[in-house]
């Protein structure tokens, strides 16, 4: 003790390079757990892709089976890819225009848009500006939902058309609508 109280810069710097190593082995300790943890969570991880693969495995069979009813129900959604773009988009725009008018509706613009590619699907789009009554508009609405392969509507867009008034007449509101629709065509 009474070397320390004598010399005391000398202890410090000999306590210093002493704590040096034990600071680096601390480290290196340290270092070395958090690489343990990092590896076991790495591997809880991995279980339960495992299961998965192993649950995959176990049930490929019946995920066969359920795929290929998902494809038959899907082919009586959506055009066959062995029909041409072109000859889809019209046959639509002539069934869509043939619906409208039978629900009483008047068409005023019809446009067949570009064909968007997508992965599995090409949609095909077409805009179209129709009038007439409330009424005319909903029979047309159930039409288009009752249609196979399936038409959905993206957009629709109604506005009143004025009404003049005479006296003595019944007024029927009418009305204009915009309707972007959408159907779908096998890819591939």
């Amino acid at each position: 003790m009474s070397w320390l109280r004598s010399h005391r810069r000398s202890a410090w710097i000999l306590g210093l390079t002493l704590l040096i190593p034990v600071l680096l082995y601390i480290n290196l300790l340290m270092g070395l757990l958090g690489m343990r943890q990092a590896y076991q969570s790495e591997i809880a991880g991995l279980e339960p892709r495992i299961a998965r693969m192993q649950g995959l495995i176990e049930h490929q069979e019946q995920l066969r089976r359920a795929a290929g009813n998902v494809d038959k129900k899907v082919v009586n959604l959506v055009y066959a890819a062995t029909q041409d773009r072109a000859t889809v988009s019209t046959a639509l725009q002539t069934d869509v225009r043939q619906m409208l008018v039978d629900a009483g509706l008047s068409i005023k613009n019809s446009q067949v848009l570009p064909v968007r590619e997508e992965e599995a699907f090409d949609y095909i789009g077409l805009k179209l500006t129709v009038s007439g009554s409330i009424a005319s508009l909903d029979a047309a609405l159930l039409s288009l939902a009752a249609y196979m392969p399936l038409v959905l509507v993206e957009s629709l867009d109604v506005w009143p058309d004025r009404v003049s008034r005479r006296k003595g007449e019944d007024q029927v509101q009418t009305v204009t609508a915009s309707l972007q629709l959408l159907s779908l065509r096998a890819a591939q």
